[in-house]
């Protein structure tokens, strides 16, 4: 299926329309300085520094606990940030609220474990609420326009199941439902990709063709994407660099090229295990 014609990148005070991923005007799309995150007298995270480039695949590792999640959160609003810096997509995180939060978390696509689709709906629906913030009135009587059909078909075509549209999303495999949730990420037109645990649910070959997926994607629409992993050889073979956490703390930053199993076995510290299920 063709590419349809999509309209030029647009800056944040435009309204949005359907188009390509946006390639963010700033050379690293996220950029967090000395992260602290509290609950009360809990620290999840404490001095995270992170930046994701466009086109980039950041594979983040750490052991349960470790803050992973919680590192995710932050990038949207959804955890508190007690100190430091949080800037994505042109946004102050931990200044933002009501409309400029849900702004925001309208350039993040995300996607997650659980495929979190409406099973009884068609794939081609599905992904198609991906654009309900960007969709305008239309979404308040049910429609979607033709160009966002359109798009939406682009998508599925490019995850490799356009074929599937028309059938509700409970007949697809889990590979298959994975596939649906990164083509609706894709429809958020996102600066950033966030894919927290994405093959989890997932046999090892589906493992593999999803973050590879993953990865093109990123490299094809020049956006970031953050992807929370277990299994070390995934993360080596599916990422261009790698951030590891331990007990909240950023034990490695480097290229996936510089980096082996036994530099990163360390993340694993059997001490971390359950120490926070905020994780």
């Amino acid at each position: 299926m063709s590419a349809p014609t999509l309209p030029p990148v647009r800056t944040q005070s435009d309204r949005r329309r359907p188009g390509t991923p946006r390639r963010s005007e700033s050379s690293a799309p996220v950029t967090v300085r000395g992260l602290r995150v509290a609950y009360g007298e809990h620290v999840v995270l404490d001095g995270v520094d992170l930046d994701l480039h466009p086109g980039e695949t950041v594979a983040l590792l750490g052991a349960s606990g470790s803050g992973k999640s919680t590192l995710m959160k932050s990038l949207t609003g959804f955890a508190p940030v007690t100190a430091g810096s949080v800037r994505v997509a042109g946004f102050d995180v931990t200044a933002a609220r009501g409309r400029d939060l849900r702004r925001l978390r309208a350039e993040v696509g995300q996607v997650f474990q659980q495929f979190n689709l409406i099973p009884r709906l068609s794939v081609l629906t599905n992904v198609l609420t991906g654009a309900l913030h960007s969709a305008g009135p239309l979404n308040l009587v049910g429609g979607f326009s033709g160009e966002h059909r359109k798009l939406a078909m682009h998508y599925l075509d490019r995850v490799g199941i356009a074929h599937k549209a028309t059938e509700p999303a409970r007949s697809l495999s889990g590979g298959q439902q994975q596939r649906v949730a990164i083509a609706r990420a894709l429809m958020q037109q996102p600066s950033v990709l966030l894919a927290d645990e994405p093959v989890a649910s997932l046999d090892p070959r589906l493992a593999d063709s999803v973050l590879d997926l993953v990865r093109g994607i990123a490299a094809e629409y020049r956006i970031p994407a953050l992807v929370s992993l277990h299994v070390l050889p995934l993360a080596l073979r599916h990422s261009d660099r790698v951030v590891g956490l331990r007990r909240g703390r950023m034990l490695v930053s480097a290229p996936t090229s510089e980096l082996d199993d036994a530099r990163l076995l360390p993340l694993y510290d059997h001490e971390d295990d359950g120490d926070d299920d905020l994780d």
